[in-house]
């Protein structure tokens, strides 16, 4: 079988014929990854009636019998992550673009591994007596959420040819059947929105100070952070809900950042034991530098499309000055499945003012800034976060595990959306 030459197998009227069809093909990984686009020979077979009448609807099957490259040496693919969609070109008696699209069902693909895609289906209205050959056109690999866009570089040779009788009622005309698919290069698959689900509100006051009357807990104000979140292969932005909380204990604080909002569902299977979230709340006011909060790995696997959910994020805070110290949400780090990805606010506000006192080795000591509550702030030392949280159960933001390999590509992949409340 040659690059561009088609066979189309000897069959019987009425009996469903199978052939195969290779041609050269481009493949465009999504913008912004650094990695190139992939020249390879796509090998496809098709199969469909051999003879039909006008009036009928005929099934066709797209079967890869080769993609146009291999799983690039990043990632291995985990099973029924890999989605192909496209479009077969209708010719001769009659033309149509024949959507077709595949369930997102694969071996699991290692690095360096042949890409395995499943079949696509489609079917076609006759309208019109005479021949009519089909031939595959561009297609879209989406793994993780993330498209890889195939398109054919020379021309492509029909792969089947259905020999259409006029039926009952036909006047057996060569009149052009209207096209009833997509275009392809939209993705046809799962691939969620990458937006900021939900705006930021306005930039809240401190929540609670730290009272003189013997008060232990301390609630913060929810301040909606919008941020960007870094991946070493892509970058997206969102807007999280945050709070943090404060019980004193001694001359520290106990401290728990909650998240309020769902922000993501998990693009593929996760173990138990793979996700890992860690957060920088900033000092400022009286007090300065940064205190770590961190959450344990998830205890459950969690399914692909569920939201992914981490408990609180919980650490102490030794305070470094006297005076009045506020908290802001600061950086958030994701390691899963290997890969790290670190969420910048693009701005930050004050969640929970303190009336602390200067403990020994505590934070990074006064600087005597007086940032107070309220506003929005640039924040140099820390940045923001994401969340979930009804109840210290957040729903996580930035999973790595939507990393994606596509056909020559990778991809981080978010899909940030937002539960009622």
């Amino acid at each position: 079988m040659f690059t561009g030459a088609a066979v189309l197998l000897g069959v019987s009227a009425g009996q469903a014929q199978a052939a195969e069809v290779a041609y050269a093909t481009k493949c465009v990984p999504p913008s912004g990854i650094g990695l190139p686009d992939v020249n390879g020979t796509t090998k496809v077979e098709i199969t469909a009636p051999a003879t039909a009448k006008v009036g009928d609807t005929v099934d066709v099957v797209w079967k890869f019998t080769q993609a146009a490259s291999k799983n690039p040496d990043i990632i291995d693919l985990p099973a029924n992550s890999v989605q192909p969609s496209g479009t077969l070109k209708a010719a001769g008696a009659q033309t149509a673009d024949i959507a077709m699209q595949g369930p997102r069902e694969n071996p699991a693909i290692p690095k360096g591994g042949a890409m395995t895609l499943s079949d696509m289906k489609g079917t076609l209205k006759l309208t019109a007596a005479g021949q009519v050959t089909l031939t595959p056109d561009a297609y879209v690999v989406n793994a993780l959420s993330t498209d890889t866009k195939c398109a054919p570089t020379e021309t492509v040779q029909p792969a089947a040819t259905i020999t259409v009788t006029a039926g009952e009622g036909s006047s057996g005309s060569g009149s052009a059947s209207p096209s009833t698919s997509p275009d392809p290069s939209q993705s046809q698959s799962q691939s969620p929105s990458s937006s900021a689900s939900g705006t930021p509100s306005t930039s809240p006051s401190a929540s609670e100070t730290g009272g003189d009357s013997g008060q232990t807990d301390f609630t913060g104000k929810v301040v909606d952070i919008p941020y960007t979140c870094q991946s070493p292969i892509g970058e997206k932005k969102a807007t999280s809900p945050i709070q943090i909380n404060a019980k004193k204990n001694g001359g520290s604080y106990d401290l728990t950042a909650q998240f309020k909002k769902s922000v993501m569902d998990s693009p593929i299977d996760i173990p138990a034991g793979k996700v890992k979230p860690t957060m920088q709340i900033v000092l400022g006011g009286a007090d300065e530098g940064s205190v770590k909060v961190e959450g344990p790995l998830n205890s459950a696997p969690i399914p692909q499309n569920d939201p992914i959910e981490i408990p609180d994020l919980t650490g102490v805070y030794k305070p470094g000055a006297t005076g009045e110290s506020t908290l802001s949400p600061g950086v958030l780090t994701i390691e899963a499945m290997g890969t790290t990805t670190t969420c910048t606010p693009d701005s930050t506000a004050v969640s929970l003012t303190l009336n602390t006192a200067e403990q020994a080795s505590g934070a990074s000591g006064g600087s005597g800034s007086s940032s107070s509550s309220g506003g929005s702030t640039s924040s140099g030392g820390g940045l923001a976060e994401t969340g979930s949280g009804d109840h210290g159960t957040l729903k996580a933001l930035g999973l790595v595990a939507g990393t994606a390999i596509l056909l020559g590509g990778a991809v981080f992949t978010f899909m940030p959306r937002r539960r009622a409340s």
